[in-house]
């Protein structure tokens, strides 16, 4: 099986500015009353870029909660830990 490795905080960092640079895209062509597809592909294209930047930073944070959790030896904080970070993310 293969190890996935997790995302460096550079590589959160540098999907942020992405996102960033979406956002700022959008909100030029709202300025500059652009069609609207055009902005439609920009939301679309933020929205997959907070997903990922999402997933990314929920990967960093398990890994981290669930590593403290075993070192305690209370695999119960890391579910709990999992389900409060689902409800955050997902409600």
């Amino acid at each position: 099986m293969k190890t996935q490795q997790l995302p460096t905080r550079e590589d959160i960092a540098h999907r942020l500015a992405r996102l960033a640079g979406h956002a700022q895209s959008l909100k030029r062509l709202w300025e500059e009353e652009r069609d609207y597809q055009q902005m439609l592909i920009q939301i679309a294209a933020v929205r997959s870029g907070l997903d990922q930047v999402a997933r990314a930073i929920l990967e960093q944070y398990l890994h981290e909660r669930i590593h403290e959790a075993v070192a305690q030896g209370d695999a119960s904080l890391a579910t709990q830990d999992l389900h409060e970070a689902l409800d955050r993310l997902l409600l």
